[in-house]
């Protein structure tokens, strides 16, 4: 690696001097970079990236959280989950004030008796704050319990097999502190505002209308309106995002690659413990695979440099042979052996496979596809020569195309069509003491991999190999996709049964509150369909208001996550209209219950409640 110009590899560590912060390091580094990458450029560096070389900058970041790729790729995804838990809480509190303002209103009558007899108002606020305490701090408790066994959960989402994450998820200061807060402000917001208002009804007001009519009902029953607004429109924005998220993850297992992704087995054979000389490695790993392709239930076999779909590429400037170096394009390169092309189920469009006469010494061939004979205006392009520009490790050098094949994916499913050369493994001096096999099977992968150990095993026990599934790689690649789409459905789905909670609350509340004058109305002749339509008009202003301000904010919300979708646009109409109608259908069905409750009040037994 040292050798190679092209290779990275190093991480370096430091200690900031007393009394330096990282700005004044990084200034230091600005002035600095320039010489050290102009002093340090390698003399094999490929002359085509020497300008981008030379503007590499230093940087210095704190390392008390170490360094980890994962965090480049999973940083806006979980601060959009962080986000959206927050909205849930503010959901769930919003709930709770519900529940609470209710409580405090049925036992208005029961406050103003002790008022009457003595109590101060004081005492009964302390008491109340007291009952809202014991709810905030059951909540925290069940909530840091709760939060161990699920951010473990998470954790093990995140990590993969080749990359595992490892987390000390003990509860710290800041999450003691921040669940204290949030139980302490739930108890303050959430309990004392219903207790304040509770206490301050006259007795005498309370006694005598037993808590129907009582001063600054319609006030409080406008705020309950308020906060199922609330809940409707923010849940409307969580079921939007968890729509599009699942949408995005549909679309994106749904591309067709241009290969096999199932019942296919990946075997990484590493032979470095043998005394195998670097000539013999080539013939080593053709032995190997012809071992491997007799094996009952192989179909096929094959040898292949870069895996496609794992996030490795390699990618160099070509031009036809005879042409413009200045008008060529860069493409992506692998190397794969003879039968690979067949094991992954990619078609000859033209022209011919690798072969065992294309090997080192022989003319240098290649295999590419649709994107780079069109852009480079090949039209057939089976003959015709190109150049690859030099390597650290090779020279300038040309190549025939014996091959065409089409379009499939390289490194992402995400990419579009990009230009990509095949070159014949058998053709690279460079072998190094591993191989990296695709084995199509017809029989259970399980038995395959017992299958192949044992053949592996059976040339030398010295030999040690890896087995993977290759549909497992791929969804390692969508794991961003796949918890995006797991978490925020389940945020959404959570947030929209609050939501549909909230409404069946006030309902039943309005149900509660309008007993005598519903009575009233059945007595003068009114229908149950009458009744039952009454009630589920007023929670459908309730629902159209609420998903009104609910589109506005998820279509400003959905604009924030466009970059994380794939194959959706942000205000997709289809994912906009099923939410809306999902929330209304759920949170309408809450509606009818208490509606139909009320439908169902005999005239005689609802005038009693006066």
């Amino acid at each position: 690696w040292l050798d190679r110009g092209t290779v990275w590899w190093l991480t370096v560590m430091g200690r900031l001097k007393p009394g330096t912060s990282i700005a004044q390091a990084n200034a230091r580094l600005q002035v600095l970079s320039p010489g050290l990458f102009q002093a340090t450029l390698p003399t094999n560096y490929p002359k085509i990236n020497v300008p981008d070389y030379l503007k590499f900058q230093l940087t210095s970041v704190a390392a008390g959280s170490g360094v980890s790729m994962l965090r480049d790729q999973y940083a806006d995804p979980l601060t959009l989950l962080l986000i959206t838990a927050g909205l849930v809480l503010l959901i769930a509190c919003a709930n709770l004030a519900n529940l609470m303002l209710a409580r405090a209103t049925a036992r208005e009558h029961e406050i103003a008796v002790r008022m009457a007899i003595g109590a101060s108002r004081g005492g009964l606020i302390r008491q109340l704050m007291a009952e809202s305490l014991l709810l905030a701090a059951g909540g925290a408790a069940l909530g840091m319990f709760l939060s161990g066994a699920l951010s473990q959960f998470l954790v093990a989402m995140l990590g993969t097999k080749d990359n595992p994450l490892s987390l000390d998820l003990a509860p710290d200061r800041m999450v003691l502190a921040f669940t204290l807060a949030a139980a302490t402000l739930t108890c303050l917001l959430f309990g004392l505002i219903p207790a304040w208002r509770a206490t301050r009804v006259g007795a005498a007001d309370a006694v005598r209308a037993k808590g129907r009519g009582l001063a600054g009902n319609r006030e409080r029953f406008g705020l309950r309106q308020v906060l199922v607004v609330s809940q409707v429109a923010l849940s409307l924005v969580l079921l939007v995002g968890a729509m599009l998220f699942a949408g995005s993850l549909r679309k994106l297992m749904s591309v067709d690659a241009g290969f096999h992704q199932n019942a296919i087995l990946v075997a990484e054979v590493d032979y470095r413990r043998l005394p195998i000389p670097r000539e013999r490695r080539l013939a080593f790993n053709q032995e190997l695979l012809d071992r491997l392709r007799a094996l009952p239930g192989v179909d096929g076999a094959g040898e292949v440099d870069i895996l496609p779909l794992s996030g490795g590429s390699t990618t160099n400037q070509v031009w036809l042979e005879d042409g413009d170096r200045e008008k060529g394009m860069a493409s992506s390169f692998n190397w794969i052996g003879e039968g690979y092309l067949k094991t992954m189920g990619i078609p000859l469009l033209s022209g011919r496979d690798f072969n065992r006469h294309d090997a080192v010494g022989s003319p240098l061939v290649a295999i590419v596809n649709q994107t780079f004979a069109n852009k480079m205006g090949l039209g057939n392009p089976i003959g015709k020569r190109f150049r690859r520009d030099a390597t650290p490790s090779l020279p300038e050098t040309v190549m025939e195309i014996v091959g065409l094949v089409p379009d499939t994916k390289y490194a992402d499913l995400r990419e579009g069509p990009r230009p990509i050369v095949f070159l014949s493994i058998d053709q690279d001096g460079d072998v190094s003491p591993d191989a990296q096999f695709v084995i199509r099977a017809s029989a259970p992968l399980a038995d395959i991999t017992s299958r192949v150990r044992s053949a592996v095993l059976t040339t030398s026990p010295r030999i040690t190999t890896d087995f993977r599934s290759f549909a497992d790689i791929i969804a390692e690649g969508v794991m961003r996709e796949r918890l995006m789409a797991a978490l925020s459905s389940f945020f959404g789905i959570l947030a929209m049964l609050i939501a549909a909670l909230g409404l069946y609350g006030v309902m039943s509340y309005l149900v509660a509150r309008r007993t005598n004058e519903i009575g009233v109305r059945v007595a003068l002749g009114a229908g149950r369909a009458d009744i039952l339509s009454l009630i589920l008009r007023q929670s459908a202003a309730l629902l159209v208001i609420g998903l009104s301000v609910g589109s506005l904010l998820a279509m400003l919300a959905a604009r924030y996550v466009s970059s994380l979708l794939f194959g959706l646009k942000p205000n997709d109409a289809g994912t906009f209209a099923l939410a809306i109608m999902l929330l209304a259908v759920i949170t309408q069905a809450a509606s009818y219950v208490p509606a139909r409750r009320a439908a169902r009040l005999e005239p005689m037994a609802a005038l009693r409640e006066e």
